[in-house]
C-alpha cells in the first residue's frame, strides 16, 4: 500500500508518517522549503522537497512512485504566498480559476486537481481517529462564569469567522473581541488578544461550519499552551470530534501548572444554548 504525502509545517506530517508505516504503507512524501520540517525525512520511504507552487514536479513525482491517494497535512504560512512562492504553469491554472486565495477555496481547487489527475484525497485523520479531541473538562480549573460568557460569544462569532473562510480562531475578553485570526496564524492572535487583553482573554478554536475534514482542521498542542500563558490568557475552548490535537498529556499537565482551563464541546449543544 502507497500513500502520498503533502506535508506543511508541525509534527502532524511526522505523527500521521509513523503511523502509516505502522500499518504497513510506503509514504511518499512532498516537502516544502522554509516550512516542512526536515527531520520528516527520518520517517518516509522516500521525500521531494519543493518550493510552493510547483504543482507540476508534484504531479510528476506522485506518478513516478505510483500515488494514487494522497493526505494533505501540516501548516503553511500564507505569508509565504508572497515571499517563498514560485508558482508553475499548473499553479496559475488553479489560481486563475478561483474568486480568493481562502483556504478553503484554494485547497479545494488543488484538491480538485490531485483527483482530475487521479490521485484521491483522503480525510487527514483516516489513520489517526484517536487524536480529534473528545468532549469534556481537560483540566482541574474551570471557566469563570465570566469567561464563559466571552466562550459563548466566541463561539458564535469564531463560526462566522469560519463560515466566511477568514480563520478558525477569536480572542475575547470581557465581552469584547480582542483578536480574529486572519493570515498570520494561531498563536499570533493568542499574542495580540492576549497583549490587549491584560489577563482577561478566553481562546475559541472551531472547525469552520462548512469544513473539508481532508484539510484545514483545527489544530492544537502543547505550543498553544505555552503562548497563552506567555501572554496570559487563561481558557481555551475547543470543538469535540472536529479539532486535532497533539501532546494532549503535556498540554493538560502545563495548563494545570499554570492555571490555565481547557474545554472540548460539542457544536450542537451550544448551538442549541445559543438559540435557547
Amino acid at each position: 500500500m502507497r500513500i502520498g504525502l503533502i506535508a506543511g509545517g508541525g509534527q502532524f506530517p511526522i505523527i500521521f508518517s509513523k503511523a502509516a508505516k505502522s500499518k504497513g504503507f510506503e509514504v511518499f512524501a512532498v516537502a516544502y522549503f522554509k516550512e516542512t520540517d526536515p527531520i520528516l525525512a527520518n520517517y518516509v520511504d522516500d521525500i521531494q522537497w519543493l518550493y510552493l507552487g510547483q504543482v507540476k514536479r508534484l504531479l510528476k513525482y506522485f506518478k513516478e512512485k505510483s500515488v494514487t491517494e494522497a493526505v494533505m497535512m501540516g501548516a503553511v504560512k500564507k505569508i509565504r504566498m508572497f515571499s517563498n512562492f514560485r508558482p508553475d504553469a499548473k499553479a496559475i491554472a488553479v489560481l486563475a480559476g478561483i474568486k480568493h486565495t481562502h483556504d478553503d477555496e484554494l485547497l479545494s481547487a488543488f484538491s480538485r486537481l490531485l483527483e482530475e489527475e487521479g490521485i484521491t484525497v483522503r480525510a487527514a485523520t483516516f489513520l489517526l481517529p484517536s487524536l480529534l479531541a473528545q468532549e469534556g473538562y481537560w483540566t482541574k480549573k474551570k471557566p469563570s462564569k465570566s469567561e464563559w460568557s466571552d466562550i459563548h460569544l466566541g463561539w458564535h462569532l469564531a463560526k462566522e469567522v469560519g463560515r466566511l473562510d477568514i480563520g478558525q480562531c477569536v480572542v475575547i475578553g470581557g465581552g469584547s473581541v480582542l483578536a480574529v485570526e486572519a493570515i498570520d496564524g494561531t498563536d499570533s492572535t493568542i499574542k495580540r488578544g492576549g497583549e490587549l487583553g491584560k489577563g482577561n482573554a478566553v481562546v475559541v478554536k472551531v472547525c469552520k461550519p462548512h469544513q473539508d475534514q481532508r484539510f484545514d482542521i483545527p489544530a492544537i498542542g502543547a505550543q498553544t499552551i505555552k503562548t497563552m500563558q506567555d501572554y496570559g490568557v487563561k481558557v481555551l475552548a475547543i470543538e469535540a470530534g472536529k479539532a486535532v490535537v497533539f501532546d494532549k498529556d503535556e498540554m493538560i499537565i502545563q495548563a494545570d501548572k499554570y492555571g490555565i482551563s481547557i474545554v472540548v464541546l460539542n457544536n450542537d449543544k451550544m448551538t442549541e444554548e445559543a438559540i435557547g
